[in-house]
């Protein structure tokens, strides 16, 4: 364990994480992996893209060939397990440092395979679909592809994200994905001043448009609203979601100016009240649209209405700041 202590304990805020780790102990359970033949098969029911499968097979980790990264293994997948359920978020697992080689790119995918049990066990306890199971936890394999199409190689760089998938925090309903949130201090004042009967730390769903899935049409978005509202009054019914919430890239306004009122973007935007206006952040709308966070604009693509608008923005001296916004659900 010695040589994971000194290669993560270098970075000041990922030694703090394995103080928190060892300040949680031990698991209460046994941590497993399938072996290489039994992989493959779970990765792809969580869509990792294949090109990911033999790389991921070969630098499978086991107990008896590093006792560090087993035990770092067993208490990250505590971590998740320990917080199941509950919509509070647990500390952030951070990035890796490059001296792990390729694992540094893979552990945490690991860490969600460990998990994968007993996820799927509370989603069967609270009377989860199976398709809305596995759909849900399929944004594993998508984040991957995403890593893979900004970076050029397999990976994961967004476990935070993913914690919310195998703590059963985050729902895919169709076109949107719900997560089980409660209202921050300013979108919570606004609900309130707008007179409703909710306001900040009440429950709310956070509404998250993945990639990959097609347009946002209104038709796809009517419907994974109405079945929200169905799916967690059935499944979470000591909770009562009446708020949604959005921030997003896409409630940016100053997108009215050069999409046509009848966009999937511009319609999507009419369904949300402004809750307030967040300050200058050009590198979240670049990272969405073009995969990258600090390109030169002259090299970005100008194919689409969209990415046009976006990049004569910002040539002109202007800034993005993407939008809060929320909603009754119906």
């Amino acid at each position: 364990m010695k040589d994971i202590r000194e290669l993560l304990g270098a970075d000041g805020e990922t030694a703090t994480w394995l103080a928190h780790l060892d300040a949680v102990g031990d698991p209460d359970f046994d941590i497993v992996l399938p072996t290489a033949d039994e992989l493959p098969p779970v990765l792809l029911q969580l869509a990792v893209p294949h090109q990911d499968v033999n790389d991921l097979v070969a630098l499978l980790p086991r107990r008896e060939d590093s006792a560090g990264l087993w035990w770092l293994l067993g208490r990250c997948t505590d971590a998740l397990v320990r917080t199941m359920g509950r919509i509070e978020r647990p500390l952030p697992f951070p990035a890796l440092p490059p001296g792990l080689g390729p694992l540094h790119r893979y552990f945490y995918v690991y860490v969600f395979v460990a998990a994968l049990p007993h996820i799927r066990a509370y989603h069967r306890a609270r009377g989860i679909p199976d398709d809305v199971s596995c759909l849900t936890l399929a944004d594993l394999g998508r984040n991957m592809a995403v890593h893979r199409q900004r970076h050029g190689v397999g990976g994961l760089d967004v476990a935070y994200w993913l914690t919310l998938h195998f703590r059963g925090a985050i729902y895919a309903l169709g076109r949107l994905q719900f997560e089980r949130a409660r209202l921050g201090n300013r979108t919570g004042r606004a609900i309130t001043a707008a007179g409703l009967p909710y306001g900040p730390g009440d429950p709310a769903l956070a509404v998250h448009v993945p990639e990959f899935y097609g347009p946002l049409s209104g038709h796809a978005c009517d419907a994974s609203f109405r079945r929200a509202r169905e799916f967690f009054t059935r499944a979470f019914p000591e909770e009562r979601y009446g708020i949604a919430v959005c921030h997003s890239w896409l409630l940016d306004d100053q997108l009215a100016a050069y999409l046509p009122e009848a966009s999937n973007i511009i319609q999507f935007q009419r369904r949300f009240r402004d809750a307030y206006r967040p300050g200058d952040d050009d590198r979240t709308i670049l990272r969405f649209v073009f995969g990258r966070d600090s390109p030169e604009l002259d090299e970005l693509p100008r194919r689409t209405t969209l990415e046009r608008a976006i990049v004569d923005h910002l040539k002109a001296g202007r800034h993005w700041r993407g939008g809060a916004g929320w909603l009754r659900l119906p």
